[in-house]
């Protein structure tokens, strides 16, 4: 590939698209929401724990007759429960514990958020939003304001290429922030709708390119073109640390809802489970239903209900995880092949 091939200028407008991901897999990734995700994992394994213990030799029910089954699973998933709930709880509070400290430090936080906001009302028309969706918003808008200067700037400029080459490298930047400010439109903090707009707007490969061109074609830049140049670059890292703290404050919310969320679901599943223990063997549910024993269906119901803490975790942390990948640079480093990506 060489750097003046445009498919390389022009990325595609959202993270999905850069990075190869399905529909379907970024949904559940990513996009879906968390309850919904954990139900379907819970159905999935509900539906192959009745499919397996109907279907291998001995049956789950000649088992049960045969052996202390019930006892052995549920005891453990008891332990299993309080341990997975208190690691995840006790994790959740070291992470919401970096936000304490003592005057200075908080002092120090607060002038350093102030900071930020002061040099970024230097990029609006206005003053700069409190609530987060409403800033990124305007970050987004001044990039396309400069977008727009840079071109203009370059109008007079005798280079067709570079001419060219910008055009279409300001096209897709805007074409991109369009995206991001519609996904944001309306968008309240703590849902993931704010933070997957800001993902979608690749600003590291923007920053790159403005430096690209900057260099491949200082012989035909003016002093003009060249600070439109750096005003544009600016604009645009700006928005680099501005998505780090709503993605730091982002994963602190989730963390404080996922505790919430285990402590919920941990107790109907000790209950489930010391109730198994306590009244369920073999002779408990007779019968059959839609061909398989009645005690398979409490069984693998039980046992869904007792692994419900678990598969919430899972969901949470699969999405935080994945938001971490594709975030963990910040400025013009690219560390996937694939275009244009973060």
């Amino acid at each position: 590939m060489t750097e003046t091939d445009g498919d390389e200028i022009r990325t595609a407008n959202t993270l999905r698209e850069r990075v190869g991901l399905g529909r379907v897999y970024s949904w559940f990734l990513l996009g879906g929401n968390r309850f919904v995700v954990t139900g379907l994992l819970a159905v999935t394994v509900f539906v192959t724990f009745v499919g397996i213990s109907t279907l291998v030799v001995p049956s789950l029910q000649v088992a049960i007759r045969s052996a202390d089954t019930i006892e052995t699973m549920f005891s453990t998933m008891i332990g299993t429960v309080i341990t997975g709930t208190t690691l995840v709880v006790t994790i959740s509070q070291l992470v919401i514990s970096q936000e304490n400290g003592p005057l200075g430090d908080q002092r120090q936080r607060m002038s350093d958020a102030m900071d930020f906001r002061t040099y970024a009302t230097e990029l609006f028309d206005t003053a700069p939003e409190a609530e987060p969706a409403g800033f990124l918003a305007q970050l987004l808008e001044a990039n396309v304001r400069r977008a727009d200067a840079l071109e203009e700037c370059l109008a007079d400029n005798g280079n067709d290429e570079l001419r060219r080459q910008v055009g279409e490298f300001l096209d897709s930047l805007r074409d991109n922030a369009d995206v991001a400010l519609d996904d944001l439109d309306g968008e309240q903090f703590g849902t993931f709708a704010v933070l997957n707009a800001i993902l979608n707007y690749n600003y590291a490969w923007k920053i790159y390119q403005v430096e690209r061109l900057t260099d491949e074609f200082a012989d035909s830049i003016d002093e003009d073109e060249r600070e439109a140049f750096h005003r544009l670059e600016t604009a645009l890292t700006m928005f680099g640390p501005a998505r780090e703290q709503i993605k730091t404050l982002y994963f602190q919310w989730e963390l404080v809802d996922l505790s919430r969320y285990i402590l919920y679901a941990a107790v109907p599943a000790l209950v489930v489970a010391g109730a198994m223990l306590a009244f369920v063997g073999a002779p408990t549910f007779p019968g059959v239903t839609l061909g398989v024993p009645n005690i398979t269906w409490v069984v693998g119901a039980a046992f869904t209900v007792t692994l419900v803490p678990f598969l919430l975790f899972l969901t949470y942390i699969l999405r935080i995880v994945v938001v971490a990948k594709h975030t963990l640079a910040i400025g013009p480093f690219i560390l996937r092949q694939s275009y244009g990506g973060e």
